[in-house]
């Protein structure tokens, strides 16, 4: 018997293609690594159908698209947009009141429909919904925080925010509730790195160790390589004109979110201290897409205010590049155009539980600087290129980004490696193969599918997992 699987990601803009990264701090790598994760399973033999169930949204702000009650993605993969809440679009902190009522709906479909093998919900909001649905139907339920209430607060309150600030902003204690209920009664909990389990979730008291299951994510190799081409170099040099003098020099680039966690104030501000970074370097700030920063969140605003306050301290026209618009098709282009020219990825957020882009920058042979926090130990231990800070030091930030475009041959080597290293132990295709064979080992006491032909599969390797086209 084929597999039937819910994922339950319920905030964000998701869609099977052009996804919105950046848009706003709702919808970012979460949203990728959640669509590639489907996709990649869709394409294992194991597999018969797939539901990504998300909110509905009909709102003039934002694309038709996500008004669509239901979406094919590929064959076997369909997203479900189920109504809850009012027609706008509403970032994550404010659908908790709605939660209930979207539940209700869910579990109606799904006795009504074919019930799935496995729920897994990703996020807090999901996790709240998908132990209610779990018990509701008697499905095993697995867990993906992506990140966490407990350690964001911690992060929050470093750089100076209050409780009572942190909890209007981010209804952290609702947040954190829920990720109590859902560890405790999650079945798994897929993590991303070991120090997910052993620090960040080890702060919850409901969370078991036995349960977390260490599944790096994979990249997308046909997107992010190291081959790059005339045309997308060109295409990125216009994009910087409006705001490099010498777009030659070697740049450090970031691709972030414009909200707190991800701290690029603080980057400037280094980069800004350093006559020698000034003088042969550019800084590039991708901070997703806007129209006006008048038109953002208060948070997104709050950033920009800072980003713009410290360009101007540091008088760094000419030298730093933030373009209003860009592309899904110009993220590949700007890691490998800034490989190019001898640059290097940055990474400075104050939280990372993972860090998917700095496995994207590894694969098109861009050497990474990253916060020292979290995932980008694992993908540098394993990788072997570049750097770690503690980017709560501006002092420390500053000399870590110099000796980064200090040493040409060391920057060769970091760059090999940086390619070899995802190559060798970040793929979609082995992450499906721990994915399957981890709920094969957790769940063959479950009569609901066969686990002998999934084990079977999982063992032969990565050409068994692949559905005969």
């Amino acid at each position: 018997m084929r597999l039937k699987f819910l994922h339950l990601h319920l905030h964000g803009l998701i869609r099977s293609k052009n996804l919105e990264l950046g848009r706003d701090a709702d919808t970012g790598g979460q949203t990728q690594y959640v669509l590639e994760l489907v996709k990649s399973l869709a394409n294992t033999s194991e597999v018969d159908q797939i539901d990504l169930v998300t909110r509905l949204i009909n709102d003039p702000k934002v694309d038709k698209e996500y008004s669509q009650k239901e979406e094919f993605v590929e064959p076997g993969v369909r997203i479900l947009r189920f109504k809850f809440g009012p027609n706008k679009y509403l970032r994550k902190e404010l659908l908790w009141p709605y939660l209930d009522h979207f539940t209700e709906s869910l579990i109606s479909y799904y006795k009504k429909n074919k019930k799935p093998n496995f729920i897994h919900a990703h996020y807090a909001d999901a996790g709240y919904v998908g132990v209610k649905l779990s018990k509701s139907l008697k499905v095993p339920l697995i867990f993906t925080g992506h990140s966490l209430g407990r350690e964001k607060k911690r992060k929050l309150i470093d750089t100076g925010l209050t409780s009572n600030q942190i909890e209007k902003l981010y209804s952290i204690r609702k947040r954190i509730e829920a990720e109590e209920k859902v560890l405790k009664s999650a079945d798994i909990v897929v993590t991303s790195t070991k120090q997910e389990s052993v620090i960040q979730y080890s702060q919850y008291s409901s969370f078991s160790p036995h349960k977390a299951k260490v599944i790096p994510p994979g990249v997308d190799h046909k997107k992010f390589h190291h081959f790059h081409s005339t045309t997308e170099t060109v295409e990125i040099d216009n994009m910087m004109k409006p705001f490099l003098k010498d777009s030659t020099k070697p740049p450090f680039l970031t691709i972030s979110r414009a909200v707190r966690r991800k701290n690029i104030p603080s980057l400037i501000e280094a980069y800004g201290r350093s006559e020698k970074l000034k003088r042969k370097t550019n800084l590039i700030l991708v901070l997703g897409c806007r129209d006006s920063t008048s038109k953002l969140d208060p948070q997104q605003k709050d950033v920009f205010h800072n980003i713009f306050e410290m360009i101007d301290k540091y008088n760094l026209y000419g030298k730093v590049a933030y373009p209003k618009k860009h592309l899904p098709s110009h993220i590949p282009a700007l890691y490998r155009w800034a490989a190019s020219r001898g640059g290097v990825f940055v990474n400075p957020a104050l939280t990372e539980p993972f860090g998917l882009t700095l496995l994207e920058a590894s694969s098109c042979g861009l050497p990474i600087i990253s916060t020292n926090d979290g995932g980008p130990k694992e993908i540098r231990s394993k990788c072997e290129n570049g750097l770690l800070v503690d980017v709560t030091d501006i002092n420390e930030l500053k000399v870590i980004l110099e000796k980064g475009i200090s040493d040409t041959n060391k920057w060769k080597l970091w760059s090999r490696n940086g390619i070899e290293g995802v190559n060798r132990h970040f793929s979609w295709n082995t992450h499906v193969r721990n994915y399957l064979s981890i709920l094969t080992e957790e769940f063959s006491r479950h009569k609901n599918y066969s686990s002998s032909d999934i084990k079977h599969s999982c063992l032969k390797g990565s050409s068994s997992l692949t559905k005969p086209h």
